[in-house]
């Protein structure tokens, strides 16, 4: 009689050789881990064997730099939400290096023994199909649950993780919430894929508006994807930067600080620009700031009232 091990190994044996690859992500990441990367899945070897040493943690932990201070309460309010389900919280780097955690000691030492621990690599190049892994390799959340994962020693597991964009777009982290309950329903750990997605989108808006502290941040309407979608704009109105979501709702590529855009017409709402259009709409600010006390308005202005009156009647 076959193990659970073998059955598993036979069984992604089984969905490579049938091609289900190409219709189920789950089996292009098997695939991928078997031929690419050239892993076995019966392999016993620990998660201990790609940990880093503590040196190596230390210059991967400094190269994050404000990501891991601006997600540590995140990760804080994360934990507190699903810690109850005997999950750990860790936040991996673009190599899968998992470089913070949270777990509640009675769950440590088994969260450890698997791998699930600090300085410890989840690419899918080490470790095959898995939360951490495979949410770097196709850039999206994922949640593996249990028999998904591709090493037979990880199948007592159910990860869900969701990526962290930078300011710029491009991927700087993931963050995983993982669990060794063997009660737990796939539904629930699609919820909590969720939960970790919405606290991904969390660190990017910090860290978006980290990086543009002097610009006003919008948000792009008509998305769903609630805090992810967000612009840069300066005091021109020119739209100076974009998070990953807002990127790709809006079409926006390339270096936005070096080539801004009107914001107008990055919305779509482009319109003939005048210099008597311009000239309203500065007085509608200032009349707005001073409470309609034109005789303030033209100070702010630098013009005589009777100037700003003429103008206004020109309106």
């Amino acid at each position: 009689m076959q193990t659970p091990a073998s059955q598993h190994v036979t069984r992604i044996e089984t969905a490579i050789r049938s091609g289900l690859a190409a219709r189920s992500s789950v089996a292009a990441s098997w695939a991928r881990s078997a031929t690419l990367y050239q892993l076995d899945p019966a392999a016993s070897a620990s998660g201990v064997a790609n940990r880093l040493t503590a040196p190596e943690l230390a210059q991967a932990r400094e190269r994050m730099g404000a990501l891991l201070p601006t997600a540590a309460p995140h990760l804080d309010r994360l934990f507190q939400t699903v810690g109850g389900l005997g999950a750990c919280i860790v936040l991996a780097d673009v190599e899968g290096v998992a470089l913070d955690r949270r777990g509640h000691a009675g769950d440590d030492g088994d969260f450890e023994a698997a791998g699930l621990w600090t300085g410890t690599a989840w690419s899918e190049a080490r470790a095959g199909t898995n939360g951490i892994g495979t949410c770097l390799a196709e850039g999206r959340a994922v949640t593996i649950h249990r028999d998904q994962h591709f090493l037979a020693r990880n199948i007592g597991l159910s990860c869900s993780s969701a990526p962290v964009f930078g300011p710029e777009g491009d991927l700087m982290a993931v963050i995983d919430v993982s669990t060794a309950r063997a009660d737990l329903p796939e539904a629930v750990s699609g919820l909590i894929g969720v939960t970790v997605g919405e606290a991904a989108r969390r660190v990017e808006a910090d860290l978006f508006g980290q990086s543009f502290h002097r610009a006003r941040v919008v948000l792009v309407p008509g998305t769903d994807r609630g805090i992810g979608a967000l612009l840069a704009v300066d005091a021109q109105d020119l739209v100076i930067g974009a998070t990953r979501a807002a990127r790709q709702h809006l079409n926006l590529s390339g270096n936005l600080l070096l080539s801004p855009r009107p914001l107008a017409d990055v919305l779509g709402q482009g319109a003939d620009d005048s210099f008597a259009d311009a000239e309203r709409a500065v007085i509608a600010r200032a009349l707005a700031r001073t409470g309609g006390n034109v005789s303030a308005a033209a100070r702010a202005l630098g013009l005589s009232r009777a100037t700003l009156h003429r103008k206004i009647d020109r309106r």
